[in-house]
C-alpha cells in the first residue's frame, strides 16, 4: 500500500475515547489489515471534520480524516515514514 490509496477511503478506525468520543485514534483498520497507531505526528480540526497525521506500525504514515456530522473516518492520504524512529 502506498501513494495509490484513494483519496477518501472509507476505513474503520478504534479510538481512544476521554473527554470525548472519538478523542483520538489507537488502530486503523485499512481494508482486513489493522495498523496500530505508534504516534500522532500532528492533528488539528475543520469546521465539519478532524484530521490526524499518525505514524501506525508498518513504517507508514497516514493522514485521516473524522467526519463529525455523518459520523465515519477516511483515509486521505498514505506516506512512507523517512527519518522518524
Amino acid at each position: 500500500m502506498g501513494d495509490e490509496e484513494p483519496r477518501g477511503l472509507v476505513i474503520r478506525v478504534e479510538c481512544y475515547a476521554g473527554h470525548k468520543a472519538n478523542e483520538r485514534p489507537t488502530a486503523l483498520w485499512i481494508r482486513d489489515e489493522k495498523r496500530v497507531v505508534e504516534k500522532i505526528i500532528d492533528r488539528w480540526a475543520g469546521e465539519d471534520h478532524d484530521y490526524f497525521k499518525v505514524a501506525a506500525d508498518d513504517r507508514k504514515i497516514y493522514l485521516i480524516r473524522y467526519d463529525r456530522r455523518a459520523d465515519f473516518w477516511a483515509l486521505e492520504k498514505v506516506m512512507d515514514r523517512i527519518g522518524m524512529q
